[in-house]
């Protein structure tokens, strides 16, 4: 229940302004009001924040009264929804928090002080308030002194900390790869000691969080302190893996989700594995939508016939190099093998000189005006069709129809 400005494409300076401006109407109100959290953090590693966390002694009934529009967005925990700037921003009341009997939410919060809001979050670097205003730092928990040593450290007893929310053992690894940071020993210790934990959470809450360390650039980290901390057996429910997740740490910066993920499971799994059936399993775990799922299987299924390439005829390379997901598994054969990378990339824009992929001369429709009966039969006659093409061994559509008819028949005769 972080307070933050809900945007996209946000300009840092306009988002900064709608802030300041929400702040000074509670301060002039007579109200203590910090920005907090993340947005604190960013400006002290000097990068622009794009969200900022407002946190106030105002009650929401006072919220309420400073701004009519605000809207209730969680108003047992203190929290408002006000508008600002052409932004809408979370504000909420310092607060201290009781048990987390779903561990996820506190089962009962109690409005506090500054101080008591801070000793309640999760990580010493996001417990930290900015006053705008004087430009001061207002630190209860030595958040500078760790960002000064680049330490992901738990505000408090880091095991409190994870059983209150057990997410948080994800998202210190995802933190410490994100800022290139180290995970602080007594932390790391208790992520280790409460790693079969993170087995009550629930598998979309850890998908999404998987999801946003791999799609940053320093996904290969995250994978490596994932599996070094034990974390990976109950992200997969499978055994933890000691090979290094080389190919994802090679990756592009830009890589998709679905190509980090493939290439994971190629650094955990030998090729002669059910690399498909793995991915289903995955699916299941992580719950992956049908679209990533297919992405990934495609990937998997491409980077094999990559490594086959020389095997396959000049069809089957230009079905593969025309294929939409070919770039995300070429890049993973780039992580392997940098030879083999420059010669299939090579051999593709060879390929693209001839056309990788034509039109097809004939259609489905093409075949019944011809005189074909509807049966399945047809499908393979026009990718048989389409190889021909593919080879160069056809030229015009006359010709695709002629191949057609000489198949059909033959199929007649078999």
């Amino acid at each position: 229940f972080m307070a933050h400005a809900q945007m996209t494409d946000v300009c840092p300076i306009e988002c900064r302004q709608g802030a300041i401006t929400i702040l000074q109407t509670l301060r002039f109100a007579g109200f203590e009001t910090y920005f907090a959290g993340g947005c604190v953090r960013d400006r002290l590693l000097s990068k622009a924040p794009t969200e900022y966390d407002i946190a106030t002694s105002a009650r929401p009934d006072d919220i309420k009264a400073l701004f009519p529009k605000a809207r209730s967005v969680g108003e047992v925990f203190g929290v408002m929804l006000v508008r600002s700037n052409h932004h809408m921003y979370d504000v909420a009341t310092f607060r201290s928090d009781g048990p987390y009997s779903d561990k996820r939410h506190p089962d009962i919060v109690s409005f506090s002080d500054a101080e008591h809001d801070a000793a309640r979050r999760d990580f010493t670097i996001n417990g930290m308030f900015e006053d705008p205003i004087e430009e001061t730092i207002i630190d209860y928990v030595d958040g500078q002194n760790d960002m000064g040593n680049r330490l992901i450290r738990a505000i408090g007893d880091p095991r409190q900390r994870i059983r209150e929310d057990h997410l948080r053992m994800l998202r210190a690894i995802r933190f410490a790869a994100r800022l290139e940071f180290s995970i602080e020993p007594e932390t790391a210790d208790a992520i280790r000691e409460c790693s079969s934990e993170l087995a009550g959470v629930s598998r979309e809450r850890i998908g999404e969080e998987l999801k946003k360390m791999l799609t940053d650039q320093n996904r290969g980290v995250a994978a490596w302190e994932g599996q070094y901390l034990g974390l990976d057996h109950v992200i997969f429910a499978e055994d933890s893996c000691r090979n290094a997740p080389t190919r994802v740490g090679r990756l592009p910066a830009n890589a998709t989700y679905a190509t980090a993920l493939a290439a994971w499971i190629l650094d955990r799994y030998t090729s002669d594995s059910d690399l498909l059936g793995i991915a289903s399993q995955w699916r299941s775990q992580l719950l992956l939508s049908n679209k990533v799922h297919e992405e990934v299987c495609s990937i998997l299924t491409i980077h094999q016939h990559l490594f086959a390439w020389d095997t396959l005829g000049i069809a089957a390379q230009k079905r593969v190099a025309g294929s939409e997901l070919c770039m995300s598994a070429l890049a993973i054969v780039q992580c392997e093998d940098r030879p083999l990378f420059v010669h299939i990339h090579r051999a593709i824009t060879n390929l693209e000189r001839t056309g990788i992929s034509p039109d097809r001369l004939i259609t489905g429709n093409d075949l019944l005006e011809a005189g074909m009966p509807p049966s399945s039969t047809l499908g393979n006659i026009l990718e048989a069709v389409y190889d021909a093409q593919l080879e160069g061994s056809l030229k015009t559509r006359d010709d695709a129809i002629s191949l057609a008819l000489a198949m059909y028949s033959d199929f007649q005769d078999s």
